[in-house]
């Protein structure tokens, strides 16, 4: 328990301080203030001391050097418990200081300003502030650390009834305390890291995220989640769309428009739809318009859509949006919707409307891949390069007709996107069918090629990763593929050109793999 009799004030968000400030004066607390703050209570009558006052030295180098001082550290770091440090408080003739305020310089907010010079951000690195911080959250027991402007009202009512600050408020406030300088550290190391990069995989990975919303629930019901948004991320991404309508989002939701964005950002130039179920797209298609792209994806696979995410890539028109309305659809996303589509597709209660807030573009492709496992951290670069059609090798005894590779451009773009084993058939523009997430290959191909029906005449296959054997192959023949886009490397690549053979049919080597695992 902390009976409050001095107070250090000082803070850069002023909500609500004024008040909080008022109160402690209520309860007889001593108010020690700098800088704006100081300014900002005496202008509202209220009585302070300086901080100049307790150190004996002015505020210096244009606020740089504030409450830097053995009389503010001393009097926060003193542990009222021991008596040496008590009578060594006495002897310097330092009051002990039973409650810091502080909240940080806006770094965050200072570097995303648009065009922000290094040297203002470097400006917004706060110094004293975390100081003193750390210092009063290290000896909790007999300091009330307070960083966040939402504890204030609680506290004053707790001082109220009690007296005192309670050891489960101060813990609590000490916790929150060493979080709030992680971040901001973690923020600066994070921002100083894209201004002078070091290596691609450094020594200490520092990370920071903020949370933007409690989530409807986890992977299952019985599961809870939450969302973290990263605050110097670019481009459009989960974290900073806007939801139209709708539920709360769940985690699968998160996870499904990711994929949904991962895909449509390989179709910028053309106005394309896909159609996500499970993280896995179940439709793809560009056309001329977004009408006809959605039309054409969602019947890929129309049984596998119901409940599905549906991204589009250009404005959702009303007449895109009547066809979306006929369905069972759980979130549709688009950078903008016309007002009478969104009217139409609010009517259903439970749909979320997702609005991008920009294009969706290649280069908004993530830098990295973070997989959490027990005991630390997978981080890979994110594959975002483009196929060269002059790089394909035609390993076979026919080459691809010019509609052919057309096809086999667009599958590519698609199979990168899809859980391995993958094997997709597409003609045209267009997916027809999909095998996603065998244990093996031919059974990809046997599923796409079910999926497909008749479709998969004169269409192209796509494999993410080499054929093993010749059997996914002869299964793609059976169903009326002519052509196949695999990256080859297999030790039993002779064999499988000699089934394409057989077959009459074109086979491309990209020499790369797209495994997604």
């Amino acid at each position: 328990m902390v009976k409050i009799e001095r107070a250090l004030i000082s803070v850069s968000d002023k909500s609500g301080i004024v008040e909080f400030a008022r109160d402690l004066n209520d309860l007889g607390v001593e108010i020690i203030s700098t800088g704006g703050t100081a300014s900002l209570l005496e202008k509202n009558g209220l009585k302070i001391t300086g901080i100049s006052d307790i150190t004996g030295f002015p505020e210096m180098l244009d606020g740089r050097v504030k409450t830097l001082h053995p009389n503010i550290h001393a009097g926060l770091l003193a542990r009222r418990d021991m008596p040496d440090h008590m009578s060594k408080l006495k002897e310097m003739d330092i009051s002990p200081i039973d409650m810091v305020v502080v909240n940080l310089y806006p770094f965050k907010d200072t570097a995303l300003k648009p065009d922000v010079s290094l040297e203002e951000v470097i400006e917004n690195i706060d110094i004293g502030g975390p100081s003193m911080i750390r210092a009063a959250a290290k000896n909790y027991n007999s300091v009330a650390v307070v960083t966040n402007p939402e504890r204030y009202r609680d506290i004053i009512e707790e001082m109220k009834d009690a007296g005192e600050i309670g050891e489960a408020t101060l813990s609590s406030l000490m916790l929150e305390a060493f979080q709030s300088t992680a971040q901001y550290d973690s923020f600066i190391a994070q921002y100083l890291n894209n201004v002078f990069p070091g290596p691609e995989f450094p020594a200490h990975l520092t990370l920071s995220f903020e949370k933007a919303q409690d989530l409807r629930y986890g992977e299952n019901p019985s599961q809870s989640a939450a969302f973290y948004a990263d605050a110097f991320a670019t481009g459009v991404n989960p974290g900073q769309m806007t939801q139209l309508h709708g539920k709360e989002l769940s985690y699968n939701n998160i996870l499904d428009i990711e994929s949904a964005l991962n895909l449509l950002r390989e179709f910028e130039d053309r106005p394309t739809a896909v159609v996500i179920k499970h993280t896995n797209p179940c439709g793809v298609a560009s056309a001329d318009d977004v009408y006809n792209a959605l039309m054409i994806a969602y019947n890929v696979d129309s049984l596998a859509a119901f409940g599905c995410v549906i991204g589009l890539n250009r404005k959702c028109d009303f007449r895109t949006a009547e066809e979306i309305s006929r369905h069972f659809v759980e979130i549709v996303f688009a950078p903008e919707f016309e007002p009478d589509a969104l009217e139409i597709l609010s009517r259903k209660k439970n749909i979320r409307l997702m609005l991008t807030g920009g294009p969706i573009t290649h280069d908004d492709i993530p830098r990295y891949k973070y997989k959490v496992v027990k005991g630390g951290l997978l981080v890979q670069t994110i594959d975002n390069s483009i196929l060269d059609p002059t790089a394909l090798k035609v390993v076979t005894e026919r080459s691809p007709t010019e509609e052919e590779i057309r096809s086999m451009l667009f599958a590519w773009k698609v199979v990168k996107h899809v859980w391995s084993n993958t094997v997709i058939l597409a003609k045209d523009e267009q997916v027809v069918g999909i095998g996603a997430g065998q244990m093996s290959r031919v059974d990809s191909s046997f599923i796409a090629a079910h999926k497909a029906g008749n479709k998969a005449e004169g269409s192209v296959i796509a494999s993410d990763a080499f054929f093993p054997f010749r059997d996914g192959v002869d299964e793609a023949a059976k169903a009326g593929a002519t052509a196949i886009i695999q990256p080859g490397g297999s030790i039993r690549d002779a064999e499988v050109i000699e089934a394409a053979n057989e077959h009459g049919m074109a086979m491309v080597f990209t020499g790369s793999r797209v495994f997604r695992h």
